[in-house]
């Protein structure tokens, strides 16, 4: 009788625990669900019931929750935010056509009528881009005088494509439709056709914006060894997928991006994703390398003691926010503590401070709510699984915490990665456009583009603008000449010319 009972206890037990087991499974499972709602569909999907969604789960149609009873408590309303005053819809500097229209009776007796005033209505219009065929003359002479003298005909000026049929208008409209509009080569010939009637393949486009990469490349160069000696640079890295060489399917590779705050962005192109694709950026680099949390960047730290390591709270901060649903207290108090950090930074860029000033409130200021974040982690750490939600926030926080507590003593230095994560963000809408590089080498040719054209918008340059003067003035232009036309410089030169005139 007595072993009949320990059976059953044993067999009880071993219940209870495969119980618990599947109960911890299920809610993690749950989480992960709730997780992919979040990405998919935004912030609205993490209001979805846990019960709904076990309807959802198995297909069955879902009613609405039924109202509460008791009214949501009132919340204070935010304060309100100055008006700001809106740009004109259409801009005063546009070129302005004007319509006339006059009443039937005036026309037909104009002296009987006065004018007293009129009425005027604005339009927005637009004429389709217009192509044009440009013909260079130069014209022969010969000598009156010596008429042995050969005849003389004016030198061509140097040409982007020698022997090609390309304008440096034409280029730069290719190229800031493949880079900015995200208008695929394919696409760019079928409209030519179509609604242009020219023929032009995509395989000449192609041959034609990597000519334009190799004219680029020195000024490229010319950004590479100034964000060299910056002292500062943040890094991330994005995926793309690039055709091998023997056309055999495609493999994944990598564009780097390294910005220096308030500065340029530099986009380097590797076929993988190892710390040894680091070495050609900040081989002779010496100062601090702003990051996610990727194991590569601390591989390569190790290896080079000039390179310090800065962490990102917007990183930091995600993992929090997606483990509200598991720990909602817990994370409620993290991501408000967070907060406060982020605000102690709006308040420092609408003062404009600069980096002293920008340590010296850290210090005073940030210091205190980094020991609470910090003194709660540990004590929560032993509270939470692993593999959770909570448990793989808390632990990438710690694992990561002298770097993220690092821009509170260097005044240079942001909170987060976000603004080179904003640099990416036109190369990640491309891809979803052109889906992947054509040949492993075609990735460096876009990353040299993609460099100038997104330093431009960061400095609030016109892209076309740039280009075309650019690509005009390249060929005739001496290799020491070319440091001057980075967008930097260019930009300064310009405004210069203008103060002159």
């Amino acid at each position: 009788m007595q072993t009949g009972q320990e059976e059953l206890q044993r067999l009880n037990a071993g219940l209870v625990s495969q119980l618990q087991g599947l109960q911890i499974e299920n809610k993690q499972l749950k989480q992960k669900v709730q997780f992919l709602l979040l990405r998919m569909f935004g912030r609205k999907s993490e209001k979805i019931d846990p019960r709904q969604l076990e309807l959802l789960l198995k297909g069955l149609a879902v009613e609405d929750p039924p109202p509460d009873n008791d009214p949501p408590p009132s919340l204070p309303a935010p304060p309100r935010k100055p008006r700001e005053t809106s740009k004109p819809r259409i801009p005063a500097n546009l070129p302005t056509e004007n319509e006339v229209i006059i009443p039937a009776e005036v026309e037909k007796n104009p002296q009987a009528y006065k004018c007293i005033g009129e009425e005027i209505t604005e339009e927005l219009d637009v004429d389709p881009a217009r192509y044009f065929k440009r013909r260079i003359i130069r014209r022969k002479y010969v000598s009156k005088v010596d008429k042995e003298q050969a005849p003389i005909v004016a030198p061509l000026k140097p040409r982007l494509i020698e022997g090609g049929y390309a304008g440096v208008g034409l280029l730069t409209d290719i190229i800031l439709k493949k880079y900015v509009d995200h208008l695929p080569l394919h696409r760019q010939e079928r409209i030519l056709r179509t609604r242009h009637g020219i023929e032009l393949s995509r395989k000449t486009m192609c041959d034609w914006v990597g000519k334009v990469a190799d004219w680029l490349r020195p000024v490229y160069s010319q950004l590479q060894k100034e964000l060299t000696g910056s002292g500062y640079l943040q890094v991330d890295e994005t995926p793309v997928r690039y055709c091998g060489n023997d056309g055999g399917g495609s493999s994944l590779g990598y564009l780097w991006a390294y910005h220096h705050p308030g500065a340029d962005v530099l986009f380097e192109w590797h076929t993988s994703r190892a710390a040894k694709c680091l070495n050609k950026m900040l081989g002779e680099f010496a100062g601090t390398v702003q990051s996610d949390g990727y194991a590569a960047y601390k591989m390569y730290a190790r290896q080079n003691e000039r390179i310090v390591l800065a962490g990102c709270w917007a990183h930091a901060r995600r993992k929090i926010f997606e483990a509200q649903e598991e720990a909602p207290g817990l994370a409620g108090w993290l991501l408000n503590q967070v907060g406060l950090l982020y605000r102690i930074e709006s308040e420092m860029r609408k003062r404009q401070a600069g980096p002293h000033l920008r340590a010296a409130i850290r210090c005073a200021s940030s210091s205190m709510i980094l020991a609470r974040i910090q003194d709660v982690l540990r004590k929560k750490l032993p509270e939470h699984l692993p593999q959770s939600r909570m448990g793989l926030a808390i632990g990438y926080a710690l694992a990561h915490w002298k770097q993220l507590e690092r821009f509170r003593d260097d005044g240079r230095l942001e909170i987060d990665n976000n603004l080179v994560e904003n640099a990416i963000r036109p190369t990640a809408l491309g891809k979803k456009n052109w889906l992947f590089f054509g040949a492993p080498d075609a990735g460096q040719r876009s990353a040299i583009i993609y460099t100038l054209l997104e330093s431009c918008r960061r400095r609030g340059i016109s892209q076309r603008d740039y280009l075309l003067d650019v690509l005009t003035r390249l060929p005739a232009m001496k290799i020491t000449e070319v440091s001057e036309l980075t967008p930097a410089r260019w930009i300064a030169a310009r405004h210069a010319a203008r103060k002159a005139a």
